[in-house]
Parts: C-alpha cells; sequence; structure tokens
C-alpha cells in the first residue's frame, strides 16, 4: 500500500478533547500519569506488580476457554508466559459486533499486535502479550446486530435477552451465504453455542499467526478476584463521588465528559438478564425484575456468585486492570476521553492506570476513487472537508472569474481606520458609529461574495457530483470509513489485507493513515 499520513486535527472528524490528549496538552497531565510513547513504557515496567496467584487464575481460566478450539504455539504460547513475572498484556477491547462490525474493530487488534512487538524490540527482556477483551456482558443487541458490507446492511434477528456473550448464534449462520467465498470461516465459528465462544473462534482465525489472545471476562475463577470492588460498590459507592469530583473538574477546563457513575455501578447478571441493581431501604432490588435481597443477602452473594456481578462503563475499565498484567490500553477518541475521567477510582483501589494508547485511524482509497479525486486537482487532505467545502474550494482555484472579495475588503478595512481617526480627532464618541457601520458594510460585501460564489457553483454541477460521489464512497452516510464499513470490503478482495495492514501501521504514530490500494 502507497502510504501517506495526516495530523488527527486536520481532519475535523475528532473532539477537541481527544486532540488535547494526543497534543499532551498539560492540563491533562494530571488525569493520566504518562503519555503512551515507547520511552515512557520503561517506568510502568518497572512500577507494575502484578501478584502471582492472579496470574495463576489468569492462566488457568484462559487454557479453560480455548478447550475445544485448535489454537497454535504462538497463542498457547502467549498464555502460558502470562504465569511469568516479565510477561505483560497490551489490551484493546470491543463488543461483540457480527462479523467483526466496523473496520476499526481490526485496526484495534493490529494496533495491540504491532504496539507488543515494538515494546519488545525496545524490552527484549520482557514479553509482552496482545490481547483482545470481548465484551461479552454488553446487553445492547442493537448495536451489534448488524454490519455494512459492500453499502448493505445485514441484520441478524433474534428475540434472545440478556448479556449478549450468551446468546445462540445459530440464526448468524444465514448471512455468510449472502457473503462471496472467502468469508466461510465465519459459519465455522457461528456454529459455536454462544456469541462469545464465536469471537473467539473468528478472531483467533484472524490474528492466530501474531500470538493474540483473547479473553472473556464472563467468568467466577475472574469475578472472584474483584470481589473488594464489587462489595465497595454495592455497601460504600466510593466510585460515584470520585468520578464525579474528576468530572466536574474537567468540565471547569471546559470538556465535555461522556460518562457518569450510579451510586451502584454493577448490572445483576443470570441467563437472560443484565439488569441494574439498586439500593433500598430493606436491601436491594434488580430493576425490571422480582430479583430482592437483603444486605446479608447480598454479602453472601458475592462471595458464592461473583458471577453475578457485571460491572458498567465506570468499573470494566478497573476489572480489566485488575485481573490482567496490563501495560496498555488501546482504544478509540471516545474511549481514550471516558478513561481520563477514571483515573481517581484506579488510585482509590490502588490499581496502576495504564496507558492509554489511541488505536491506528486510516482511509483506504481505491485505485479508481484515487483516480477520480486526482482528476479535481484538490489535495488529498482535502478529502476531509465536507462535500459543499471541497466543492468550493475548488470553485475558488478554478474558476475563470476572480471571486475572491479580500481585496476590497482589505481597502475597506484601511478606509475604516484613516476614517476613525479622524472622527476621533473631532468627537471620541463617534468611534462606535463608525465600526458598527464598517461591519454593516462588510457585511454586505461578504454576502454579494457569497452569491458570486453560488452563481459559479451553478455552472460546474458536474464537477460537485464528482466530488460527492467520491465523498460517499469514502464516508459512507458522512461517516468515517472505518467507523461504518466492515473489513470484509477488504479482506475478501484481498486476503493479505490484514497483514498488510500489519506491516504498514505503526502502533505509536498517532495519525491518520491514507492507504492507497
Amino acid at each position: 500500500m502507497r502510504t501517506e499520513t495526516l495530523p488527527l486535527d486536520e481532519t475535523d472528524c475528532f473532539s477537541q478533547f481527544f486532540i488535547d490528549y494526543i497534543s499532551k496538552k498539560e492540563e491533562l497531565a494530571p488525569y493520566y500519569g504518562e503519555f503512551p510513547s515507547i520511552q515512557n513504557f520503561k517506568k510502568v515496567i518497572e512500577q507494575r506488580n502484578f501478584k502471582v496467584e492472579n496470574r495463576s487464575v489468569l492462566v488457568e481460566e484462559l487454557e479453560n476457554q480455548y478447550k475445544g478450539l485448535e489454537i497454535n504455539a504462538a497463542v498457547s504460547g502467549n498464555i502460558k508466559s502470562l504465569a511469568d513475572s516479565k510477561t505483560f498484556t497490551i489490551t484493546t477491547g470491543h463488543q461483540l459486533n457480527i462479523f467483526t462490525g466496523p473496520l476499526y474493530f481490526i485496526y484495534k487488534i493490529v494496533t495491540v499486535i504491532n504496539a507488543c512487538k515494538a515494546l519488545k524490540q525496545a524490552y527484549p527482556e520482557y514479553d509482552f502479550v496482545p490481547v483482545y477483551w470481548m465484551a461479552s456482558e454488553d446487553h445492547d443487541f442493537d448495536e451489534i446486530n448488524h454490519f455494512f458490507f459492500e453499502g448493505k446492511k445485514l441484520v441478524w434477528k433474534t428475540d434472545q435477552k440478556g448479556a449478549v456473550g450468551h446468546f445462540n448464534p445459530a440464526g448468524v449462520k444465514e448471512l455468510v451465504d449472502q457473503l462471496p467465498k472467502g468469508a466461510e470461516f465465519f459459519k465455522e465459528a457461528y456454529n459455536q453455542e454462544t456469541l462469545a465462544k464465536a469471537g473467539r473462534a473468528y478472531v483467533n482465525h484472524l490474528f492466530e499467526k501474531e500470538g493474540l489472545v483473547v479473553i472473556d471476562a464472563d467468568s467466577p475463577a475472574l469475578k472472584k478476584i474483584f470481589t473488594p470492588v464489587i462489595e465497595d460498590d454495592l455497601f460504600v459507592h466510593s466510585s460515584k463521588d470520585l468520578v464525579a469530583k474528576t468530572s466536574a473538574s474537567l468540565e471547569t477546563l471546559g470538556y465535555k465528559t461522556q460518562v457518569h457513575a450510579r451510586p451502584i455501578n454493577f448490572f445483576y447478571l443470570a441467563k437472560r438478564v443484565r439488569e441494574r441493581i439498586e439500593k433500598t431501604e430493606d436491601g436491594f432490588q434488580v430493576v425490571d425484575t422480582d430479583i430482592k435481597c437483603s444486605d446479608d443477602e447480598m454479602r453472601k452473594l458475592i462471595a458464592s456468585n461473583p458471577e453475578r456481578f457485571s460491572p458498567n462503563v465506570i468499573l470494566r475499565p478497573l476489572y480489566q486492570e485488575t485481573i490482567l498484567p496490563n501495560l496498555a490500553y488501546v482504544g478509540g477518541p471516545s474511549e481514550a476521553v471516558y478513561w481520563l475521567q477514571l483515573k481517581s477510582v484506579f488510585d482509590h483501589f490502588e490499581t496502576p492506570f495504564p496507558l492509554l494508547m489511541p488505536r491506528n485511524f486510516a482511509l483506504i482509497i481505491p485505485t479508481t476513487t484515487s483516480s477520480k479525486w486526482k482528476k479535481t486537482g484538490l489535495e488529498e487532505r482535502d478529502l476531509f472537508l465536507s462535500s459543499e467545502n471541497a466543492f468550493e474550494k475548488w470553485v475558488k482555484t478554478n474558476s475563470d472569474h476572480d471571486l475572491s472579495f479580500d481585496a476590497e475588503l482589505q481597502k475597506l478595512k484601511d478606509l475604516e481606520n484613516s476614517q476613525k481617526e479622524k472622527a476621533i480627532a473631532v468627537d471620541p464618541t463617534l468611534k462606535q458609529h463608525l465600526e458598527a457601520l464598517f461591519t454593516s458594510f462588510s457585511k454586505r460585501i461578504e454576502k454579494a461574495e457569497k452569491k458570486l460564489v453560488r452563481a459559479e457553483k451553478r455552472l460546474h454541477s458536474d464537477r460537485r457530483n464528482q466530488i460527492q460521489s467520491v465523498k460517499e464512497s469514502l464516508f459512507p452516510g458522512g461517516s468515517l470509513q472505518e467507523r461504518k464499513d466492515n473489513f470484509l470490503n477488504f479482506y475478501l478482495k484481498d486476503p493479505q489485507f490484514i497483514q498488510k495492514l500489519l506491516q504498514t501501521f505503526n502502533a505509536f504514530d498517532y495519525r491518520m493513515y491514507l492507504l492507497h490500494e
């Protein structure tokens, strides 16, 4: 692939909050600690002490989860290596979208794998294991039940309820028949009895050569490690005030926060059920169910069945860092921003806060599309302009007429300054009147310029259509390609697609990649 990069702040596709983070704005430093550069990993490695007994639980649980799935030496070796105190993980997480969902799911995993390779080269005395954390306990089915292939939205319909990882995915296999040859491995994956097991199967098929380890944290053994936090949240509610204080602090800096802590940040999890737990006068109530219990019964349930407690967005990150010897979390722009609200929670529970690594970002430009755009004479960075703004730039650049009134506006400004000097010498109170008068003139001239540009645009409707066609192909529905298109749009045409991404992306290059096929 021919590759170019573009600073993310020049794409106008990301929040100022995220841009300030990757720009290392000083005011945000207290909310994350260390910035994710290769050099900063040295300090994090030296400070990351992970209990030996927790490593043993983790390895045993992963080996159990992989039973029945044929895995290669790279995966099995990485799982076993987690027992060693010199082995650490780099983790990304994502929902169980069918067929992997949007393209950036692949980018996340490629980033994690490449980060581990780069760290191994920088710190050869340690081992680094790439991990994909499945959001198997999520219950928002509408977010995962579809994917976009060749401009069509393919949807899985089912009336199953509860945590999606528990769903039987048999009905998904019907969608495989609507795909071209090359996607058959999905049918085999969806023969698994749960959506979580299916996710592990197809991710393993795609990334086992890279030693990627897939973890399902919906586990009694892993939840048992987390019981002190579960009990604190249900009875003390520490997280609520900590997050609220951090959020208020960020908001005073002008940032809009994304997540809000509840008094209780756990769901009750059982077959076909994942509902919020609320405190009552008599004990606890599971919302929208008949499940109730006293304080004593709740304490006993935490001790005997910790798997019944599923953390929400506030405590899932802490759970991850509690059960993994993790150094960094790789996420998208929204994830990075909400993690910044959580550091005080980690500090309270004396758990190291990971480095927050943005995933790789990319726009894949097919040859035919690239050729069409070149004919416009616009720059590739102009692809990130709206269709209308890109077209306006083309018009102003290529028109046979002078459409700019900049010279006239400058003359008007010069006239304003000279007239104000004269007026002030006679009566200083006239200054405000003259400023208002010249502002009115300026607005009229700017309005005339806009009319002139609109008239010129009408003469070039073919070029407008050409620009709109390119924009729609690369930004379907006005969204970034990576947030909508599925990787199969590229993988089925080129089975080396993922390998090429692995060879192209630099996990520590926080810019937009323009990839030319």
